[in-house]
């Protein structure tokens, strides 16, 4: 599998691949199928499929060491800019086809409404991430301080889910929430276990040797 993950031409598939869902998308929109509301069924699919590249994003990691494909390390980046592309279009969706582009109302409206102040922190948060996420930006912001920033990324996936559920609490509709927030959970809770884990067994060594 490393193998296969390694040829020239898997990146470009797995970009078209991404970029798929939003293809699909403009086609609903100039073939009129997205339904009897079709600005609302483009705005939340488009926050459905940047939360799906969220989690695949955050995935990658810990797949990559799990199952010893490490080369899924060089599909990382694009993820996390699919991401961004997604947040970035279902912003402006929210802007174009609910707002009308109409800056003063959106203000007021991102202060009156929680769940979409914070989403639209989190689409923030992911600015400078997508901005630094090439190889010049490593050199110049140097390793430690890169990486700090785009632990930002942790912050961005629990606001979120915060702004999914939230937007879902009107209906009582949580099923997708809880799933969504399984998988976060998992990926996240999982980070936090290798940061402490070390710790842990290492404090308990000490014990038991003086013991």
């Amino acid at each position: 599998m490393s193998r296969l993950l390694l040829r020239p031409a898997v990146k470009p598939a797995v970009f078209v691949l991404a970029l798929l869902p939003f293809a699909l998308l403009v086609h609903g929109v100039l073939t009129r199928t997205l339904g009897a509301n079709p600005a609302e069924a483009l705005i939340r699919s488009l926050g459905d499929w940047t939360l799906r590249f969220l989690c695949l994003t955050l995935a990658v990691t810990p797949l990559r060491q799990w199952t010893g494909w490490h080369a899924l390390a060089r599909l990382r980046r694009m993820m996390g800019l699919y991401t961004f592309f997604y947040a970035a279009l279902h912003f402006l969706a929210y802007t174009w086809f609910d707002m009308g582009f109409e800056w003063g109302d959106i203000v007021r409206d991102i202060g009156k409404r929680p769940f979409i102040l914070v989403g639209t922190t989190a689409g923030l948060i992911l600015v400078p991430l997508a901005a630094t996420s090439f190889n010049a930006a490593i050199r110049r912001l140097g390793a430690a301080r890169w990486q700090l920033l785009h632990r930002g990324i942790y912050a961005v996936a629990g606001l979120a889910i915060l702004h999914f559920y939230w937007m879902r609490a009107a209906k009582h509709n949580f099923a997708e929430v809880a799933v969504y927030a399984a998988i976060l959970g998992v990926l996240l809770g999982w980070r936090i276990w290798k940061a402490l884990a070390p710790r842990y067994f290492m404090k308990l060594g000490s014990h038991n040797a003086k013991g």
